[in-house]
């Protein structure tokens, strides 16, 4: 696994204040951290993809401003958090200036901390060091591993150090970034939008797409 720097610092309000598809690149390879009881669960970004509001037919803010999609029209570095498929969570952050949608979906993270708990959370046993993977590649994963949840932290700010759940930078340098189009949608599936970390084995995906570049 890559290694978890020793100082980490909040990624700002203002990272996310701009398109999608530079907050999605700039993502990659920042550490997503649940503080819980004085105990730290974070994994590594290592791949997203971007939703770019109104006129994106795939994003959910397609369909005007309402109850469910309000966080991607709020202040940006905001979680939204959906349930889909009637048994997972989703976990994105909000972007663009307020009153403007745009989001990135978390596909994959690389555990760094905490994996007894996110195996607890994810309720399985983990046998060999490569089923790693199975806690947090794909984004039910990762949001059952750090029991993220619609009640639990939708419009939650992960700027900030007193938030449970929050984003933070190591100092880790990514190497080569791969774009693919988007996956497991229909509507604009074929945009490039998706962007994960050449190589790293926790992307999420077949094989084929883990490998495409764009």
């Amino acid at each position: 696994m890559n290694p978890i720097g020793r100082v980490r610092a909040l990624v700002p309000h203002k990272f996310y204040d701009r398109d999608p598809r530079r907050v999605g690149r700039e993502l990659l390879g920042k550490v997503l951290v649940r503080e819980e009881n004085g105990k730290l669960v974070a994994a590594r970004v290592v791949e997203v993809e971007a939703y770019l509001g109104s006129d994106d037919p795939a994003a959910h803010a397609a369909a005007g401003r309402t109850p469910r999609n309000q966080v991607l029209f709020g202040p940006p570095g905001r979680a939204y958090v959906y349930f889909i498929y009637g048994n997972h969570y989703c976990l994105n952050v909000s972007c663009h200036p307020e009153g403007v949608a745009g989001g990135v979906l978390f596909r994959a993270l690389e555990p760094l901390e905490g994996i007894a708990a996110m195996t607890r959370a994810r309720g399985i046993t983990l046998r060999r060091d490569r089923d790693l993977r199975l806690l947090t590649s794909g984004p039910g994963r990762l949001a059952q591993a750090f029991g993220v949840t619609r009640t639990r932290d939708n419009d939650k700010d992960l700027t900030q150090a007193d938030s449970d759940l929050r984003i933070e930078e190591d100092g880790f340098r990514v190497g080569k970034i791969l774009v693919t189009p988007r996956i497991g949608i229909v509507k604009a599936a074929e945009l490039p939008l998706r962007y994960l970390i050449a190589g790293n084995p926790f992307v999420s995906g077949p094989a084929r797409l883990r490998r495409s570049q764009g």
